[in-house]
């Protein structure tokens, strides 16, 4: 094998290794980037359909990152290997990445264009949608320390407060903040006090042990503020950072939960395996399987939600959407997100399999596709508004928040949604 041949396959192996759907790396291709939605998509069927029964003024899309370079003075960062060639996995990582948010490569300057982007695909929504665009912290060692070489990337409070405070109709801000920080509790107190509607953690990357015992006061100041903990579950293909699998097993957040936090689990820990901590022998399972268990236990009060975001991708198993449509038991504890820019890297979704697989009208999948091209966040939105099971859909309260407000009532103060 000689070297340039060497270098395509290793560029291969990391489409399969971001996407998790290697079967399907010769199918991946770019996104178009067309633009604002057309007349005959903006008053089509489907996206009008999609906003019936839906009130305009609570539709919250609760997970959607930032990202940049720090090239406009933003602060964020991203992991030097992602500009390497030698580093082939992390390159093709920051393309698929930046074109699945629509925005060049050459992009000057990329923080800019970034959230130009995001507001366009945000100004074909009714007034009244929102965003919760989300902060990202560095990875922290066991001693507090932050460590850049476990920093895939880095979006700072004070750019996703900015960003929010200069588009007030739009988006709401999620603060990230490391729990072995010295300055954890001053910041998480400085984050509320500025406007942040959450806190998000991916524990995998950062190295957040959620059994660790400092993380103990972090969750009584969440608790005392009434502050949702957004904590990522399951496997992570986008962000490995500092590796430890381990720290994303959704049985962790008892912890949290033990501790009177509101805890989101993002994308209802839909992807991959994890020990089963309930048993002696720890047997691996499901991570889905072990989220499906704790929705199901009582005790929680209604503070266990889980965020749908990347539920309907395509490297996650049909059974798992299957699940989500029929058990209307949670639907007042299941939350809209978008996982934006991830909705627009294309060999994600395929809405094709999701009508081989019962879950979508086939006739459908056509105009869905062409409404990804121009907006994958409205592309998301109606795409969950069509899932149907057995008759079963997600009804309007998934998409509104409405969760978050019934929490409110109950454990405290919780930020506009």
């Amino acid at each position: 094998m000689n070297r340039r041949h060497a270098l395509c396959c290793g560029a291969a192996l990391a489409a399969g290794l971001f996407t998790g759907l290697m079967p399907r790396v010769a199918d991946a291709v770019r996104n178009p980037c067309r633009g604002t939605l057309p007349s005959d998509l903006a008053g089509h069927d489907l996206v009008l359909g999609a906003f019936d029964g839906i009130d305009a003024s609570r539709l919250v899309d609760t997970h959607a990152h930032l990202l940049g370079t720090g090239d406009a003075g933003s602060g964020c960062t991203v992991h030097p290997s992602m500009q390497q060639w030698w580093h082939p996995v992390e390159v093709l990582r920051r393309k698929a990445i930046l074109n699945g948010a629509c925005v060049p490569a050459d992009a000057k300057p990329v923080d800019v264009a970034y959230v130009d982007r995001l507001r366009g695909l945000a100004a074909d929504f009714p007034a009244g949608a929102r965003w919760w665009l989300y902060a990202f912290d560095r990875a922290h060692d066991d001693a507090g320390r932050p460590r850049a070489d476990w920093t895939t990337f880095h979006v700072p409070n004070a750019h996703a407060a900015a960003v929010a405070a200069a588009n007030p109709a739009r988006f709401d801000w999620v603060a990230s903040i490391h729990p072995y920080r010295e300055d954890a509790l001053t910041a998480l107190d400085a984050a509320i006090a500025h406007g942040a509607v959450a806190v998000k953690w991916l524990p995998s990357a950062m190295n957040i042990d959620l059994a660790d015992r400092r993380c103990r006061p972090f969750f009584e100041r969440l608790a005392r503020h009434g502050t949702p903990l957004v904590v990522h579950c399951g496997e992570e293909k986008a962000v490995p950072g500092a590796g430890r699998d381990a720290y994303g097993n959704p049985l962790r957040v008892r912890h949290a939960l033990d501790a009177g936090v509101t805890v989101i689990v993002a994308h209802c820990a839909s992807l991959g395996r994890a020990e089963d901590l309930d048993l002696p022998s720890r047997p691996q399972r499901p991570a889905f399987e072990l989220f499906v268990r704790l929705m199901d236990e009582a005790g929680h009060g209604g503070r266990l939600l889980g965020d749908i975001s990347a539920a309907f991708q395509a490297n996650r198993s049909l059974d798992v959407g299957r699940t989500l449509l029929q058990r209307t038991e949670w639907h007042d504890r299941l939350l809209h997100g978008s996982d934006h820019p991830l909705p627009g890297v294309m060999p994600l979704f395929s809405p094709r399999a999701l009508a081989r697989g019962g879950l979508l009208a086939e006739h459908e999948a056509a105009t869905l596709s062409r409404i990804r091209e121009h907006n994958p966040l409205m592309f998301d939105f109606v795409l969950k508004r069509r899932l149907q099971w057995q008759g079963q859909v997600l009804p309007a309260s998934v998409f509104e928040a409405g969760a978050l407000a019934e929490t409110a009532a109950t454990v405290g103060p919780v930020p506009r949604a």
